[in-house]
């Protein structure tokens, strides 16, 4: 029996994406004020193959077979109906269509967390603010070692691409985070916890499940936190309010006392 393949600890990977940009522009318009960072992880490859089969069949249910044009889950092309998503202008479909996505949701077996920066706050507090992507990540990244801590297993982080400067400056702030940690985080536990010093970068049209369903979650996630802080209006009951009603099950929290606050959802 090999020694090693029988103690190694399972494995996970944080798929990441983002709701709002990271520019300081606008500040006063709701839209652009914040920035939430959303991650969910799974187990690989059980709890993830399960997931990505689901959405497979989900797809193919809705869309048929398209094994050399897959359907890509985009918030904004399901929204304004755009490429494949048209056929969601038949009320029928895009009634099954949402059915059939919020099914997949609560079925799959994953952790959530979201960081939501008031970027305006921050501007004004700091004479030299940070970049709030790379301050959302940092947060996200010290609660994701700690899970994996706790729990005795590894993982590594995947998100979305965003462009060759934007890529180039994401790995510059994961190499500082993994060789230096942070205040909250030594470098000790983040190499004892993430299995890679580099972030994995993909685009949308990779077709990776795990990036897909943090965009589909990232703005309902956002919303419904900055209803519970009242910095806006409900809307009422709409498809991201039944979304984050899926989802909320799932939040990363404290294991003893149940709080989520701070774990699963955190403000700066």
């Amino acid at each position: 029996m090999n020694s090693t393949s029988e103690f190694r600890p399972p494995r996970y990977r944080l798929y990441i994406d983002e709701s709002g940009d990271h520019a300081y522009n606008l500040l006063n318009l709701l839209p652009y004020r914040y920035l939430a960072l959303l991650g969910v992880w799974f187990r690989q490859v059980d709890d993830y193959v399960n997931f990505a089969d689901s959405l497979e069949r989900f797809k193919r249910d809705i869309f048929g077979p398209r094994p050399d044009k897959p359907v890509i889950l985009h918030r904004n092309d399901i929204i304004y109906k755009k490429g494949p998503f048209v056929r969601l202008l038949d009320t029928d479909i895009h009634s099954k269509f949402d059915a059939g996505l919020l099914n997949v949701i609560r079925n799959a077996n994953f952790l959530t967390i979201c960081i939501l920066i008031d970027k305006q706050r921050h501007k004004k507090q700091y004479k030299y603010p940070a970049h709030p992507y790379h301050y959302c990540l940092t947060a996200m990244l010290e609660r994701y070692c700690g899970w994996l801590n706790y729990k005795k297993v590894v993982g590594d982080v995947m998100a979305e691409s965003r462009g060759r400067v934007e890529d180039f400056q994401l790995k510059q702030e994961y190499r500082e985070f993994y060789n230096n940690g942070t205040s909250f985080c030594t470098v000790a536990s983040i190499n004892n916890a993430l299995t890679s010093k580099e972030i994995k970068l993909q685009r949308k049209a990779a077709n990776i499940v795990g990036i897909q369903l943090a965009d589909i979650l990232a703005h309902p996630v956002k919303q419904a936190m900055l209803i519970e802080k009242g910095h806006m209006d409900d809307p009422g009951d709409n498809f991201g309010k039944q979304i984050y009603e899926a989802v909320e099950v799932k939040f990363n929290k404290n294991t003893q006392t149940g709080q989520i606050d701070g774990y699963g959802k955190k403000w700066l």
